[in-house]
């Protein structure tokens, strides 16, 4: 079974490299692989300097002698408190090597908020960078216990990784709002991390040696394994983007072979490319590997027409990222591609169930969290999934968005509106549950048009025609899914941090 899953993935990779994918306990096992192959190759490129693989390993073990000469120990819990850049590197990869336990905190999070995460997690410090240090102030006047460590701060020695570490040994808390959509953390083991970052090599031709660029924030899970940990496992090159209005023209500098991105952000790419008739992600790039929400397969058909391969993926907080990935996309382009090795997996009532050694040791900081998110040792994703013969998983919505009609019909708002972006012309929709003034209830749709593909209409009334063709689609759906109220917006959806769009709750 496990050898079987990771064969599926070695067609769609260079053979000689396919079999330098290697699977780690640790870190630590992993950065003595990394140094002994790469030691003298670029590792990262952040706001004009450039750093080895050698110069990352100098650095972190002088910030572990930091770590040391404040008192902290094995498994130890401490925040790292930056913005996108090599000093938020630099601290969470000396944590973790040194045996503690790094919770990564989102940029955004203001003083009282911070205050309150660093009781909820139990942190013993807290590594940041200089100009995050005005935010700290609630924690300094409240909880003067947590240390308080500055990425400015130099050892005055090497001090060496802990080699004791083991595959079950904390390594991370990530922010998640799980299946239940309140904040909490997903406690990951080193184990974990290393199987989401091994997972991350498999499904793309050249693997190793490739030049990235880092968009997507290191607090969320998919920019802190799949962009940063298979970069670094894979001796590529990072380039830190630190601010995202400068994206297009950091590409063109730094022209990466690979780009990790969410769909709304290549679907903008996409349709600048269209408007100014050039790639805006650069001649240079190859594959995008895109998820964490929704990947509508006309990106997908789009982007293999100007030589760039897509690959979406489905992933979770929980799962260490990277559950399943779709290497064949563009024979199963609605699918999110066959599991990665390590996992099990269970479909109850439509709701797939996993376990693995990706998954995370469970949630830190919420009671009850984990009761509700088990059951039988098996996490429930919350996310309604099918097979099919070739086992390709396919996401047909989630458990908590679920419409129970006055009729007792459920309707999955995610499997209809797949229905209507299927359309070219529809960049994005959403359906929900709405009441007019006599209290009757009544499914609506809300649709965002793909103003590049309206463009290319050649009809009168361009809106008109695209009511009309949405009113084709809804009659082919089952009556109990059908709209009453079709809505064209004039602009996006509101949307999370991580770019997924806000559900509607109007009833």
């Amino acid at each position: 079974m496990i050898d079987k899953q990771r064969e599926l993935f070695r067609p769609f990779t260079a053979p000689e490299e396919f079999d330098r994918i290697k699977e780690y306990d640790t870190i630590v096992m992993m950065w003595q692989d990394v140094m002994a192959e790469f030691k003298d190759e670029f590792a990262i490129s952040d706001n004009g300097n450039e750093y080895t693989y050698k110069t990352i390993d100098h650095d972190i073990a002088l910030y572990r002698e930091v770590l040391k000469r404040n008192g902290l120990g094995k498994g130890d819990r401490v925040g790292i408190y930056a913005k996108n850049s090599y000093d938020l590197v630099k601290m969470y990869l000396a944590v973790i090597t040194y045996g503690c336990c790094a919770a990564i905190l989102p940029a955004h999070l203001d003083d009282k908020t911070l205050y309150g995460v660093s009781q909820m997690f139990a942190l013993k410090a807290i590594c940041y960078a200089p100009d995050m240090e005005e935010k700290l102030g609630v924690i300094k006047a409240v909880n003067p216990s947590v240390l308080l460590l500055s990425s400015n701060e130099v050892g005055n020695e090497e001090i060496s990784m802990d080699f004791s570490l083991t595959k079950k040994d904390p390594a991370v808390i990530m922010f998640t709002g799980g299946t239940t959509g309140r904040s909490k953390g997903a406690l990951l083991s080193h184990g974990a991390l290393m199987q989401g970052t091994t997972n991350g090599c498999y499904g793309i031709y050249n693997v190793f040696k490739q030049r990235y660029i880092l968009i997507l924030p290191l607090s969320h899970v998919f920019g802190l394994v799949r962009n940063l940990m298979t970069s670094l496992a894979t001796g590529s090159y990072l380039y830190i983007c630190r601010n995202n209005k400068d994206m297009f023209k950091d590409i063109a500098l730094f022209r990466p072979t690979v780009i990790v991105l969410v769909p709304a952000i290549a679907e903008m790419a996409l349709n600048l490319s269209k408007n100014f008739h050039k790639n805006m992600l650069g001649d240079s790039l190859k594959y995008i590997i895109c998820g964490a929400a929704k990947v509508a397969p006309y990106l997908i058909e789009e982007y293999h027409k100007i030589g760039i391969t897509l690959l979406p993926g489905y992933g979770l907080t929980e799962s260490a990222n990277l559950v399943s990935g779709n290497p064949n996309n563009l024979a199963k382009p609605d699918s999110v591609g066959i599991l990665y090795p390590h996992q099990e997996y269970k479909v109850v009532n439509d709701e797939l169930w996993l376990k693995g050694e990706n998954m995370m040791e469970g949630y830190i900081g919420i009671p009850g969290a984990n009761e509700e998110a088990y059951e039988d040792g098996w996490f429930k994703t919350g996310d309604l999934v099918r097979f099919d013969e070739d086992g390709y998983l396919y996401i047909t919505g989630r458990c908590k968005e679920i419409i129970v009609l006055p009729t007792g019909e459920n309707v999955s708002p995610a499997e209809v509106e797949a229905r209507f972006n299927a359309l070219a012309i529809v960049q994005d929709s959403q359906v929900y549950e709405d009441v007019d003034e006599k209290g009757q209830h009544f499914l609506a749709l809300e649709v965002v048009p793909r103003m590049t593909e309206m463009a290319k209409l050649e009809v009168e009334d361009k809106m008109s025609y695209l009511k009309e063709e949405l009113e084709k689609i809804n009659q082919t759906l089952a009556p109990f899914e059908r709209v009453s109220r079709i809505i064209i917006r004039d602009k996006d959806f509101e949307r999370t941090p991580a770019m997924k769009i806000v559900r509607y709750h109007k009833c």
